[in-house]
């Protein structure tokens, strides 16, 4: 399934800047980013379920926010692109 994580971390402190650092590490280990603050994530169910929990344990509930979209995979979904970007082709070939 197709996934979309948005986050907003609290930088007004130190500790909040690590908060930051350590949740777009843990989207980057997932998907690929394609805002600042906004990552598309290619996962199984239970990749998705992990990913959740991981993101869940590191931002400040009463400081950050964090969203995960859940796209459908039924015809209908659309993304629509303007600008400079590149994005992968998660169901093409993978060459190295």
């Amino acid at each position: 399934m197709l996934i979309i994580v948005c986050y907003d971390v609290n930088t007004e402190s130190k500790e909040g800047r690590r908060r930051l650092r350590r949740v777009a590490k843990i989207c980057e280990s997932t998907g690929q980013r394609v805002q600042k603050s906004v990552f598309e994530c290619q996962v199984t169910l239970a990749e998705y379920e992990e990913l959740e929990r991981r993101l869940l344990a590191e931002i400040n509930l009463t400081q950050d926010c964090l969203r995960l979209y859940r796209m459908p995979s039924t015809r209908g979904a659309e993304v629509k692109e303007y600008g400079h970007f590149r994005a992968t082709d998660f169901e093409g070939p993978l060459v190295l």
